[in-house]
């Protein structure tokens, strides 16, 4: 199970912060909405890095990560996507379901590497209104490694801004995700039922 959330981890370990009031933006000029997400991507990695280099116990800062994980990104949205159309053959329960699942297992992947985070810096550059969203170009360096381009997917789909996708070095991280699923679920018969309960799995794993 580990292939179905690794991409995840870093999608919303960096993506998450406190959410903006830009409820204006789905009306703004291309020029005003990508400025206004270049803003929430801003305060999204200090209020995220606060939280990772603040004090306060490991239970502490894995509570806040939880509350800026639900302002700021749209897991379910997210998660609609990764399982493609996986997602029509499942039945409103198996869909509920699921949502819980994807919600719980990127929460345990996020809190479990809190300490890898720390020192971590990034710098924000331009932001380019798209069809679905506005992209925004970031610089993130973590110590003794090299500056990674990562790029966040901010929507307003749901009403307010929420960040929908990252694409790491090109590579977009719900697409690949996606793919992971799609491969799993080919290897077990196109069962939604053998994804949840792998996704069970995971959960009850140490760590």
């Amino acid at each position: 199970m580990d292939m179905l959330t690794r991409r995840t981890l870093l999608t919303a370990t960096f993506a998450s912060a406190a959410l903006l009031a830009f409820a204006g933006l789905p009306r703004m000029g291309h020029a005003q909405a990508a400025n206004a997400a270049a803003a929430f991507v801003d305060q999204t990695g200090k209020d995220l890095l606060a939280v990772v280099n603040g004090a306060g116990s490991a239970a502490d800062k894995q509570a806040r990560l939880r509350q800026i994980v639900d302002r700021a990104v749209d897991v379910d949205e997210v998660g609609r996507f990764c399982l493609g159309r996986f997602w029509r053959v499942a039945t409103p329960e198996q869909q509920k379901q699921y949502l819980e699942l994807f919600h719980q297992v990127l929460l345990k992947n996020i809190s479990g590497k809190l300490g890898d985070y720390q020192g971590v810096t990034f710098a924000v550059g331009r932001a380019l209104a798209k069809d679905g969203g506005v992209s925004v170009a970031t610089v993130v360096t973590r110590p003794n490694s090299a500056p990674a381009n990562v790029d966040w997917v901010v929507s307003t789909a749901s009403g307010s801004p929420r960040i929908v996708d990252v694409v790491a070095e090109g590579t977009s991280l719900r697409l690949t995700q996606r793919s992971d699923y799609a491969s799993y679920l080919s290897q077990h018969n196109s069962s939604v039922p053998a994804l949840l309960d792998a996704m069970r799995q995971q959960l009850a794993q140490p760590g």
